[in-house]
């Protein structure tokens, strides 16, 4: 086979991992990159013929095609409401918070984080820049946000849109829309929002795939084990880049119900090498290695089939399962303490 025309590193600066497959990879492409072209050409004539752009089924359908990187920090700020938010409390707010004091162990944390964030990232690791501006954003979030301050999986998630946007001042404005409004107290001291979701997925799974729930209760695995880094990181260093980018171009435009259609999905496409796994050290290498197969670095195949494969999956039954798990943790927290009081 003739060698690959496709640098070690990708365009946001990551070292493809070691056994990348650049033979599927240039098929792919070859593939991909006409996609992307016609995305070009329709998003141009959306954005001409649709101003100002409108929230809707329409947009929501271009959004699910994939957004050109190009515009994707305009697109997210605009589906985010950021306008508003800024109308909301103040246009300069991310320079106010700059000046504002934190903890000094907050600040601490950053400082030991910020160089750990993409070290093997070429626009990371060779120049300071990146780094100070990840860290401006980090210590503003974390001065806006005394509640949550800083928890680690922030700076993946600030380094890759800071990658994207090039611009630390929406970059800003972006996670502070993640964290505070599409992801429901996933940073907070306790996480508590991480582990009902995590616990969600589990009866999700159960729902759609009762086989695969049973197969993972019987060797003992739990859920958390495999799917936490998906939940904290945003599948930040867990999938291929442009697959991750693909899923928060959904994310932003509909929620954190996208996350759940993305583990779905992937338990969907290899639920039968997932039944084959007999034991708990087999199972988690096999997570291990199904993220780096060629089905999720297919993203544009990857994020169809997670609309349209996994079935209805609306808001207000996470909603209603979120609900039903926080209960029965507070009726035995409940039952706990008062089995300690006798």
């Amino acid at each position: 086979m003739s060698a690959s025309s496709f640098s070690k590193f990708d365009e946001f600066g990551f070292e493809r991992p070691k056994g990348f497959d650049y033979h599927e990879y240039e098929k792919f492409m070859k593939v991909y990159l006409t996609i992307l072209a016609k995305q070009s050409r329709s998003w141009s004539c959306l954005l001409i013929y649709n101003q100002p752009l409108r929230k809707g089924v329409r947009l929501q359908k271009y959004i699910r095609k994939g957004i050109p990187l190009s515009l994707r920090s305009q697109v997210w700020s605009f589906v985010s409401d950021i306008p508003k938010m800024k109308e909301e409390y103040e246009s300069d707010l991310y320079k106010k918070m700059l000046r504002k004091s934190v903890s000094p162990d907050i600040k601490e944390i950053i400082t030991v984080d910020t160089p750990r964030t993409f070290p093997e990232n070429i626009y990371f690791n060779q120049t300071l820049e990146n780094q100070e501006a990840l860290f401006r954003i980090l210590y503003a979030f974390a001065a806006n946000n005394p509640y949550i301050g800083y928890c680690q999986g922030l700076n993946y998630i600030a380094g890759l849109l800071l990658l994207v946007t090039k611009d630390e001042e929406v970059c800003f404005w972006l996670l502070k829309v993640l964290i505070e409004k599409k992801l429901p107290d996933y940073y907070s001291k306790t996480m508590n929002g991480v582990i009902i979701d995590i616990e969600v997925f589990s009866r999700l799974v159960q729902k759609k795939f009762p086989d695969v729930s049973d197969h993972m209760n019987s060797i003992g695995m739990h859920w958390a084990l495999i799917v936490t880094k998906w939940f904290i990181c945003l599948f930040v260093e867990v999938l291929p880049v442009e697959t991750v980018l693909r899923i928060w171009d959904c994310l932003f435009s509909e929620g954190s119900k996208v996350i759940f259609r993305v583990g779905l999905a992937l338990v969907k496409h290899y639920r039968k090498e997932i039944l084959s796994c007999e034991d708990i050290v087999s199972l988690a290498e096999f997570f291990k290695i199904m993220v780096q197969q060629p089905y999720p670095l297919n993203c544009h195949i990857f994020v169809k089939n997670m609309f349209s494969e996994i079935g209805p999956l609306p808001m207000s039954l996470i909603e209603d399962l979120r609900l039903k798990v926080l209960t029965e943790q507070s009726t035995d927290k409940t039952t706990y303490q008062n089995r300690k009081k006798t």
